[in-house]
């Protein structure tokens, strides 16, 4: 039998990824994209294989960064009242046996394997402190 997801309780605070992540993706997605539009211009004038090598290299660079900043934008570590939500997993704040941020911040349950937050997750160290603090705060009321 599955278990139930836990009630996780109201929101109280979303950590997505980090807008400087975000404004970098666009900028390198843009120029990539002007770049392979400029070489592939210069393939139609030249005629020449170099630049139409060049513009699938940078066709290839604004593939991947488009792919990673679609799948990054799902990395969003949600805070709730009893708990909190990361892709698959929902722990509430009693499930939770540690929180470490060396090097990255990696989320220990009680039960189960450890997983690691994103570093580009936009204020991390507010986030560790908040998780900290609700773990303590529930095993002081146990």
């Amino acid at each position: 039998m599955q278990k139930s997801p836990p009630d996780l309780g109201r929101l109280i605070s979303a950590h997505p990824v980090a807008p400087i992540y975000v404004q970098r993706a666009v900028f390198i997605a843009v120029l990539s994209f002007l770049f392979f539009l400029g070489m592939m211009l210069a393939y139609y004038i030249r005629q020449t294989v170099g630049y139409f090598l060049l513009a699938t290299a940078f066709l290839v660079t604004y593939l991947i960064t488009m792919f990673s900043w679609f799948t990054q934008r799902k990395a969003v570590v949600r805070i709730y009242e009893n708990g909190l939500e990361y892709r698959s997993h929902q722990l509430e704040w009693r499930d939770i046996d540690s929180v470490s941020d060396a090097p990255s911040v990696t989320v220990t349950p009680k039960d189960g394997k450890p997983f690691e937050l994103p570093s580009t997750i936009a204020d991390s160290e507010a986030l560790v402190r908040h998780i900290r603090f609700r773990i303590a705060a529930t095993a002081a009321n146990e």
